[in-house]
């Protein structure tokens, strides 16, 4: 179609970035009950005098409490989902990983997990999301979705259980989900901030 082949998306900002905190010696973020020294690494066990202004405490799936930063929140990533419907009727999806900084090496989003970040079926539609995957992989939110509409839920309705369901263990977490149905009937629902899709 015209497209130019694979490119460096890196920027000149970007890359600048990633060397600084490179030659700095500083470590991957996202590591749980840790804090950095020196600001960016290496980091040492965090006890309740680390946690600083910005920090709470969450509890797991497991009922094990454990700090969540607000560092990593609304500018600190990004996510595009895209579901279409094409001529023949044919449903597709697909989500990007996130855009967080400095990911720990071999580090698995909810990206490539069937059912997390997006999912689709051509019989009953697709849905995709963005935000805390890390926390929103474990419930498999789109399979949900796309699962709940075949049952015969409304996309709105569906969205707004999956995130329910996350949300009842995890109150303080920041998601969305996208749902269309087979027909083009679409919604969307957020827990933790305000959301717009198009």
């Amino acid at each position: 179609m015209g497209l130019p082949g694979p490119t460096n998306l890196s920027t000149s900002e970007s890359m600048e970035k990633w060397t600084e905190w490179k030659e700095n010696g500083c470590q991957p973020n996202f590591w749980k009950n840790i804090v950095p020294r020196d600001g960016c690494g290496p980091y040492h066990l965090k006890s309740n005098a680390d946690l600083t202004e910005g920090e709470y405490f969450s509890t797991n799936l497991m009922g094990v409490v454990e700090p969540r930063s607000s560092l990593v929140g609304l500018h600190s990533h990004d996510t595009i989902s895209m579901a279409v419907i094409d001529k023949m009727g044919h449903v597709a999806v697909g989500t990007s990983t996130n855009g967080a900084t400095f990911k720990i090496p071999g580090r698995v989003g909810d990206g490539p997990i069937a059912g997390s970040s997006a999912y689709a079926d051509d019989e009953v539609g697709a849905c995709g999301t963005t935000g805390d995957g890390d926390i929103m992989m474990r419930f498999l939110p789109c399979y949900q979705v796309v699962e709940s509409m075949r049952q015969g839920m409304e996309p709105k309705h569906a969205a707004k259980d999956a995130i329910s369901r996350i949300a009842r263990r995890f109150p303080d977490f920041v998601g969305a989900v996208v749902a269309v149905n087979k027909n083009g009937v679409h919604a969307g629902a957020c827990h933790g901030w305000t959301f717009q899709y198009s």
